[in-house]
């Protein structure tokens, strides 16, 4: 499932490619994603303009000239296709996950703007889009997520008033999004590394230097990768067919039995099962 990074990244090239365009046309194959799609979708969206695309944990929310948010939220396997006609655009993907090039089968929605076709691409049908009306009804939604990572109110003492009496271990709460919107399994490794953490630790036993360094390296260690333009753990590419790279930069994630990063460190990578997820820790370095 995508994570924070790459879904920022989607977010990025809907705004450089569909921002300001008029949606010319919509074609709906399968209604039958992870929530069937509205009868009246097509209605709704068609010969409306895209006034903007933002990203809020790992949810896109596309605001429409009709004050209408069309919220989309790629599940497992969806991927987003931009197909320029004036261009012969090999690489389509701007999401990540299989093939960079536009697949045969499972192309459920598709948006036609003037030189452009926006293609959602689904195989496993676990996305879905939600029609919201209203800015009332947007801030809602938003409000039943845990506030995200890059808001200045995450911070050391959102951070102690949410975890002082938790005895849930801390790698299940970074992955909580009532407590923080946006982090995965991926990202919640390399964080809890950085931050010297021991991911069975019990939450309310961190200690207050602990709590600072969690604030402080889970905003360094997302904002690495989007800078690094997501991770390609299954060969994440955008539309300039450039691939994301922050899975070179890995230091426990997926790397069991391998040395730890640290010069002065002997440890080694140990993978343990948290909630049937794989968790990547240092013996040593995160006792």
């Amino acid at each position: 499932m995508p994570e924070l990074p790459e879904v920022e990244i989607v977010k990025q090239s809907l705004v450089k490619n569909v921002k300001s365009q008029k949606i010319l046309k919509v074609i709906v194959r399968n209604r039958n994603l992870r929530f069937k799609l509205p009868i009246n979708f097509k209605n709704i969206i068609k010969k409306q303009t895209i006034v903007n695309v933002r990203r809020f944990s790992k949810y896109i929310i596309i605001e429409l000239s009709n004050k209408l948010y069309c919220i989309l939220h790629l599940g497992m396997s969806g991927t987003l296709h931009i197909l320029n006609k004036n261009k012969k655009n090999l690489i389509t993907n701007s999401s990540f996950y299989h093939s960079p090039f536009l697949p045969n089968k499972h192309n459920h929605v598709e948006l036609v703007f003037k030189n452009l076709r926006l293609i959602y691409n689904d195989p496993r049908r676990f996305g879905y889009f939600k029609i919201i009306s209203g800015i009332r009804k947007l801030e809602d939604f938003i409000s039943n997520y845990g506030i995200e990572p890059f808001n200045k109110k995450f911070n050391y003492y959102y951070v102690k008033s949410k975890l002082h009496d938790k005895k849930k271990n801390i790698k299940n709460y970074l992955l909580d999004q009532k407590f923080v919107s946006g982090i995965g399994n991926i990202y919640a490794s390399e964080i809890l590394y950085e931050s010297k953490i021991n991911p069975k630790k019990k939450s309310c036993d961190l200690s207050d230097y602990e709590l600072s360094d969690l604030v402080k390296y889970t905003k360094r260690v997302l904002n690495n990768s989007i800078k690094k333009g997501g991770s390609s753990i299954r060969d994440f590419v955008n539309t300039s067919g450039n691939s994301g790279t922050f899975q070179k930069y890995f230091k426990v994630y997926n790397r069991e039995g391998k040395k730890c990063p640290k010069i002065n460190c002997k440890g080694k990578i140990s993978r343990i099962v948290i909630s049937n997820r794989s968790t990547f820790y240092c013996n040593i370095c995160q006792k």
